[in-house]
């Protein structure tokens, strides 16, 4: 309970359920996660690139989560691989970062990797090398190569007769999105914000709650187009849940030079300095995120406009921390 130590308007203010998979209270989790990637970037333009999965595969995964991991290990190699092979003696190494996303724009079961990339890499003897040239073709048929080799390993012959079809339906490999978007690093560092933290709904895009129906809307990747869609509650529950990662599951992983302790890490400039990350969060608190993320100070007195104070703090109906009480009773 807050009030105000002069004019004595009251008001209270739940705890966060501090749920990563909350659209309210995993804003203040995306914001620390996005801060301490943007300390790692350096500056140079990125690439954001999408690896997708056929369809076919997608049930997968479902059933057995622990084979997501494949998808992080399948597009780690396929991108250092792309970068080595430019020069067998120098061995490029770029930075990159890849979240794991495992819905679509309709809450359906859909994981993807969104990987961020940077336009360049680091050379045994060269100190930076500026890369614009991404081999798609590549980057397609290895992704492919690389992820259904490592699923025949971890399901076995049974698996044979769809990694044959597979081979034969997508002859031109998985479609990855590696179109070049001029990530420069202030862009790079809002994109990361906006776009790799975020939950599987926004708020702002559940249009309607009966009781016993759900009506929210997205836009369509084919034409673009707004489709609404008005499902059971349980249903949009259920579409929901099956998105909550196993526990102790990383769904960001840093790779390359991104990786911790990595050898050149150290010789490269950063697009954020350590005071300038020290001091964003030292003033990244729960008032300071809300007055960033909604556009209003929730502490401020709506009557005569003065900062409020902590009264109390209430734990299972019990209060546990009194101050200021004497000021609000006979101020």
């Amino acid at each position: 309970m807050f009030g105000c130590p002069l004019c004595g308007d009251l008001k209270f203010v739940p705890f966060r359920c501090k749920s990563r998979f909350c659209p309210s209270c995993g804003n203040k989790y995306n914001q620390f996660r996005s801060l301490h990637m943007s300390s790692k970037l350096i500056s140079c333009v990125h690439r954001h690139c999408v690896f997708t999965i056929p369809e076919e595969l997608r049930i997968y995964f479902l059933n057995d989560r622990s084979l997501l991991s494949c998808l992080f290990h399948s597009v780690r190699d396929v991108i250092l691989r792309m970068f080595f092979k430019m020069n067998k003696t120098e061995r490029f190494t770029p930075g990159f970062i890849c979240v794991l996303h495992t819905f679509g724009r309709d809450l359906k079961w859909n994981p993807h990797i969104h990987s961020l990339i940077s336009e360049g890499g680091a050379g045994n003897f060269t100190p930076w090398r500026t890369v614009k040239h991404f081999d798609y073709n590549f980057l397609r048929n290895a992704f492919r190569k690389v992820l259904l080799e490592q699923l025949s390993k971890r399901l076995g012959p049974s698996f044979n007769k769809i990694k044959n079809s597979i081979y034969k339906k997508h002859e031109d490999g998985f479609y990855v999105r590696a179109k070049p978007n001029l990530c420069t690093p202030d862009i790079t560092i809002k994109y990361i914000s906006r776009y790799l933290g975020r939950p599987v709904i926004a708020s702002s895009r559940i249009d309607d709650y009966d009781g016993d129906f759900v009506t929210f809307h997205y836009t369509r990747h084919e034409d673009n187009k707004t489709v609404t869609e008005r499902i059971p509650a349980l249903d949009f529950i259920k579409r929901l849940i099956i998105h909550i990662p196993e526990k102790h599951f990383k769904m960001l992983r840093y790779y390359g030079i991104y990786a911790k302790h990595h050898k050149q890490e150290k010789n490269l400039h950063k697009c954020l300095s350590p005071e300038k990350r020290n001091f964003l969060l030292r003033h990244l608190n729960w008032r300071n995120s809300i007055l960033l993320t909604f556009g209003y100070d929730p502490l401020r007195c709506q009557r005569c406009g003065s900062s409020m104070l902590v009264l109390e703090v209430y734990h299972k109906k019990t209060a546990l921390f009194e101050r200021y009480r004497k000021v609000m009773r006979y101020g």
